[in-house]
């Protein structure tokens, strides 16, 4: 029997430099090289798949991939072909773009493609995404919510998202955007898991043992609520400010280190 070997998530905060140094598409690139280098563009999340793929495809040759296309999946009839599955399941990295989160999940849920998504993961595969391909990543994603607001309640709408991280939710464009309230909000009404922040131009590389690496130029906030020692988000009438108190926080910037199933960071040495 053929041993399963999880892959590696690249989750991007959106905005990652395309023009300069590249730290973070370098790492997708040199990634996909430590298998065959075949890097796929997923553009299920963006109405402008062409413009969107050619750009990031520009990049990664520059970066030096050899093997990059693109793969527009955008309806379900498309999701379900077997020449778009055949190409998921042959890369060594599959990238999904921004856009609109609820894209990906209601044009790929169910189907072959997003089946092939999973086994490629599953054998090994790095799948990264950045902005709306970030959120999907986790089992319940946000979709939707009030940004530079405090934490209220019913201001914010999640849906189930591709699961390949368990136990968290992440938020992306998240100092820029200002959306601490919005994820204090998610981890309130959902106090097992971890809330992950990730801001633009800075992305997780989160390994087999779903311990993950900071890199690029910005930082990620890690919200822990599972100890918290009060909440009133059953007693409010929707759109009052929370009280949510004893909050676990870490904010790390590049090269810190935390492990997911410990819920604590792994300090620089």
């Amino acid at each position: 029997m053929e041993e399963i070997t999880k892959g590696t998530l690249l989750i991007i905060g959106g905005a990652e430099d395309k023009n300069s140094d590249c730290v973070i598409l370098k790492k997708l690139v040199d990634l996909a090289k430590m298998r065959e280098g075949r890097i796929v563009v997923l553009t299920a999340a963006t109405e402008y798949p062409e413009s969107v793929a050619r750009a990031y495809i520009d990049v990664f040759q520059r970066l030096g991939a050899d093997n990059a296309n693109a793969i527009h999946i955008q309806s379900r009839d498309g999701a379900n072909g077997l020449d778009i599955s055949r190409e998921i399941a042959k890369a060594s990295c599959i990238y999904m773009t921004g856009g609109d989160q609820l894209r990906i999940t209601s044009i790929m849920g169910g189907t072959k493609a997003e089946r092939a998504l999973y086994d490629a993961f599953y054998n090994g595969a790095v799948i990264a995404g950045t902005s709306a391909g970030a959120s999907v990543m986790s089992e319940t994603m946000i979709t939707s919510g009030n940004d530079e607001d405090a934490p209220r309640k019913c201001t914010l709408k999640m849906a189930p998202g591709l699961g390949l991280l368990k136990d968290v939710v992440i938020d992306q464009h998240f100092a820029q955007r200002g959306r601490i309230g919005r994820l204090l909000t998610a981890i309130a009404q959902n106090p097992h898991v971890l809330g992950i922040g990730i801001d633009e131009d800075t992305g997780i590389v989160v390994n087999e043992d779903s311990i993950f690496e900071v890199i690029g130029s910005h930082a990620v906030t890690v919200m822990d609520g599972i100890h918290s020692s009060h909440s009133n988000v059953s007693e409010l009438e929707p759109d009052e400010i929370l009280a949510f108190t004893n909050i676990k926080m870490d904010v790390l910037p590049a090269g810190y280190k935390y492990n997911i199933k410990e819920r604590e960071p792994i300090l620089r040495r």
